[in-house]
């Protein structure tokens, strides 16, 4: 990055505009900030260094009160229109880093949705990338005191970074740059400005006893302003208060003077403003980032001391309590949010000026209004700026103590949120301190215990970390079992999560068991349209799809998709699971042009409803690819895979199991399209990651296997593909049997290798064996069973059996041209004797 590039910006758009085009969460600015010169010009001289192009932060650090938050949103506002986008963004907790840069990404128009894991990606790269709009940019990471946990949210590119910190662990990392007290001038220059007409010898004495220290300087002119008290009389008081702290011992150093400054007016507000001193006082127990206000406008019955409890009933004794607050400069004022904002020491001091039990008090008041806050539904993204506005308080507030069930009832909807939103370290790490806490208070049995270890392994899960989200699960199971027994609606999710643990390992028979307790369970019990049942009936039938039962699956995801349709509306987006279930159910079961019609119409709905980029839709493209390439529109299909590669890779990286899926469904594409090279490359790696990540026996790996075997016998190493298709076909009859859809398919394929490599004689017999087989599980006319029929065909001509050929190959034909159509590609190749491939999915949403 140059400085020419930025000076140039400065005169291009000296146009009147202050405000980038994209422009967020940054604090209003202070009309009475004053000196700082030479800190902001350094500052300014560091960014504009020429030198390497990834970004080398900015870090303002020092003690607190020093103003090292001011001097960055000063330094934001006086360069603001030299950058195309500016974002402030709290870095105090991992979870605030996330939802700023997902609510940026949304800002920048990126179509990379409201879950972390594809936003926060996303909105990096296009940073780092620099492209137009938005080639100048400046992040603040204000408050990042931790920055091993912050430094992976850096962009590199043609930007600039600043970061706020009191940790001076950034002068290794970054330049520093060291913000201090402010010199004698530039204390009796607020003190004038702010406080009224002043000698210069009384701003001396007051710069003097405040010790120079900016958040006690703004404090004791807001104080003289408002009240006009003379300066002997507020050193009085000043120093009445100093020396009662040094007494007590209750404050360092550095803090006596601000801590001094503020309870001269803490004191007034207990003598004459009670209710607005516990509004505070409650508030200290908050983090010390915006709190809305809207939470406080329906705290009727929360127990508080009664000035506060009476304001709490009356919006206008609560205004006036928040405007006696501003009036005093004891807390910042959002009214554009609707936001209250103390400094963490002030909330320090209150904190310190109240006995324990009525620490115990406000702290359990603070809870009990986060829990008001609570949308009650963290699974809709509409509500996941206000989860992720509550969540730094929850844990500021150490709200995972409290013994109040909707608390804890928050602290779940917390971690659901995390998880729903895509920030599964987030999950992982708020889920384990929980755990941790509520194992002590309430024991390991404790129903929301066991619920929020329930989450913990999902995070685990999200996270690669699979056979220990397995273990916790069982363990979970078995606690459950005995405290709620068996016929219980959270018994049955466990239970639902068990099974799916078992589909990880590829034991689908004991997960087909499984899940059929679950949903029998659950008709019994909840009833047969209620939507928990509904969700394992749908999960059933997948089941039942895995398994090779096509049509029993079809059956059960018809009438799931009648009853959500009926029960949670046309438009839900588990209504949309279900139509993309059945309508692989319909491809499977051969129908492969109704499969396409009805798949195509259900994706164009989702990408309506929830966008692009919802884990849904993307499930939904990738299926649709599989329909195209059966309907027989190769180009589609893989235009169709590409874009599925695309926006997998971005959501979820290069090894998570979707995107590997959708690297061989790519795979497959090509080689119909005749790019043997590129088929060949991304079927050895998605065969490859397949067995690092499921391991070498499990089926979906196997399927991976034979996909690359195809393409290894069409370029021409028929022996690699037969050994790769042996081998699967041996492991498919362990797991299976050997009449199984996929064990077929892989036969299908295993006789074509035999057939290439000159056995003739062995090819023909399985292939007579495999006809047998799918005429009996799948019908004589399912397009697989066609396949084979071919095959045999050319089998028997090879023999020298050339009535038996003829006559077969006319009636195979025959059906490819009623099943498929005249002008599909199978249809043609069949009327040309060329031998069938044969490919299958994972049949995965």
């Amino acid at each position: 990055m140059s400085s020419q590039g930025f000076t140039l910006s400065v005169e291009q758009r000296r146009d009147g505009v202050s405000k980038p085009q994209v422009w967020g969460s940054v604090p209003l600015r202070n009309p009475d900030f004053v000196g700082r010169k030479a800190l902001l010009e350094g500052l300014r001289q560091r960014l504009l260094e020429p030198g390497t192009a990834a970004v080398l932060p900015e870090a303002l650090h020092g003690m607190g009160g020093v103003g090292k938050s001011q001097v960055a949103v000063e330094y934001v506002y006086r360069h603001a229109a030299e950058y195309d986008v500016v974002w402030w963004i709290s870095a105090e907790h991992p979870a605030q880093i996330t939802a700023g840069l997902v609510e940026l990404a949304k800002r920048m128009g990126l179509p990379a949705g409201q879950a972390a894991d594809a936003a926060v990606p996303a909105v990096l790269e296009a940073l780092r990338r620099g492209e137009e709009p938005y080639s100048r940019w400046l992040l603040v990471f204000d408050n990042a005191d931790r920055p091993e946990t912050v430094r992976q949210f850096f962009p590199a590119g043609s930007g600039h970074v600043l970061i706020t910190s009191r940790n001076s662990e950034w002068a290794s990392i970054a330049r520093p740059v060291g913000v201090d007290l402010f010199t004698r001038a530039e204390s009796k220059q607020l003190l004038t400005r702010r406080g009224g007409q002043l000698t210069d010898a009384d701003a001396d004495r007051l710069a003097e006893a405040l010790g120079d220290l900016p958040l006690a300087i703004e404090q004791a002119a807001a104080w003289r302003a408002q009240t006009g008290m003379q300066v002997d009389e507020y050193l009085d008081l000043f120093n009445h208060h100093r020396a009662e702290l040094l007494e007590a011992g209750s404050s360092s150093d550095y803090q006596l003077p601000v801590t001094a400054a503020w309870n001269v007016p803490l004191n007034r507000l207990k003598r004459d403003h009670r209710a607005a001193l516990q509004l505070l006082q409650v508030c200290a127990f908050f983090g010390p980032e915006p709190i809305s206000r809207t939470l406080f406008s329906d705290a009727q019955g929360t127990t508080v001391p009664e000035a506060l409890a009476q304001a709490f009933t009356d919006p206008i004794k609560l205004s006036r309590a928040v405007r006696e607050i501003s009036r005093y400069s004891l807390a910042k004022i959002d009214h554009t949010t609707n936001a209250v904002q103390l400094h963490r020491l002030l909330q320090t001091v209150l904190k310190n000026r109240l006995a324990n039990d009525e620490q115990d008090v406000m702290r359990h008041a603070a809870h009990v209004l986060l829990a008001k806050g609570d949308p009650r539904d963290p699974d809709s993204a509409a509500n996941w700026p206000q989860y992720a506005a509550l969540l730094p308080h929850a844990t500021a507030s150490s709200a995972m103590s409290c013994h109040d069930e909707q608390v804890r009832d928050l602290m779940v909807n917390l971690v659901r949120y995390l998880l729903a939103s895509g920030d599964y370290g987030g999950a992982l790490e708020f889920s384990e301190h929980c755990i941790s806490i509520w194992r002590t208070n309430l024991g390991e049995n404790s129903l929301h215990t066991l619920e929020m270890s329930r989450r913990y392994a999902i995070a685990l899960r999200r996270l690669g970390r699979i056979d220990e989200a397995m273990a916790l699960n069982e363990k979970t199971l078995d606690l459950l079992r005995e405290e709620v027994g068996e016929d219980n609606e959270m018994f049955l999710d466990m239970l639902d999560t068990v099974a799916a643990d078992r589909r990880t390992k590829g034991e689908f028979g004991e997960e087909l068991e499984l899940q059929q307790t679950v949903y029998d369970r659950s008709r019994n019990l909840l009833g047969e349209d209620k939507p928990a049942t509904l969700t394992f009936a749908s999960n059933l039938a997948s089941c039942y799809r895995i398994t090779g039962d096509f049509h029993r699956a079809r059956e059960l995801d018809q009438k799931t998709l009648n009853h959500r349709t009926v029960v949670l509306g046309e438009n839900h987006i588990l209504t949309y699971r279900s139509r993309n279930a059945l309508a692989i159910d319909i491809r499977e079961s051969g129908d492969y042009l109704a499969a396409h019609r009805l798949q195509a119409e259900t994706l164009e709905k989702q990408k309506e409803l929830f966008g692009e980029d919802h884990p849904f839709t993307i499930g939904a493209m990738r299926n649709l690819a599989v329909a195209l390439r059966k309907a027989g529109d190769h180009e589609g299909a893989r235009q169709q895979s590409e874009q599925c590669v695309v926006l997998y890779r971005r959501r979820h990286g290069d090894r998570h199991i979707d995107t590997v899926t959708s690297l061989m469904c790519l795979s497959a594409d090509l080689r119909f399209v005749s790019d043997l090279a590129g088929s060949l490359e991304l079927a050895k790696q998605s065969h490859r990651l397949f067995k690092d990540i499921r391991g070498e026996y499990h089926p979906y790996t196997q399927l991976a296997a034979t996909n690359l075997a195809v393409t290894c016998r069409l370029a021409g190493d028929a022996g690699r593909a037969r050994a790769l298709d042996e081998e699967a076909v041996a492991k498919l009859r362990e797991v299976f049997h050997d009449d199984h859809p996929f064990t077929m398919v892989v036969a299908t394929n295993l006789a074509s290798d035999l057939a290439a490599l000159g056995e003739h004689e062995a090819a023909l017999r399985l292939d007579e064996d495999l006809l047998a087989r799918s005429t009996h599980v799948l019908g004589a006319e399912h397009p697989s069973t066609l396949a084979v029929s071919l095959n045999l065909s050319i089998d028997l001509a090879t023999a020298g059996r050339a009535d038996e050929a003829a006559i077969l190959h006319a009636a195979t034909t025959a059906g490819f041209r009623r099943r498929l159509g005249d002008h599909h590609p199978a249809t043609l190749a069949a009327s040309q004797s060329v031998r069938a491939n044969c490919d299958a999915d994972t049949m995965e949403l």
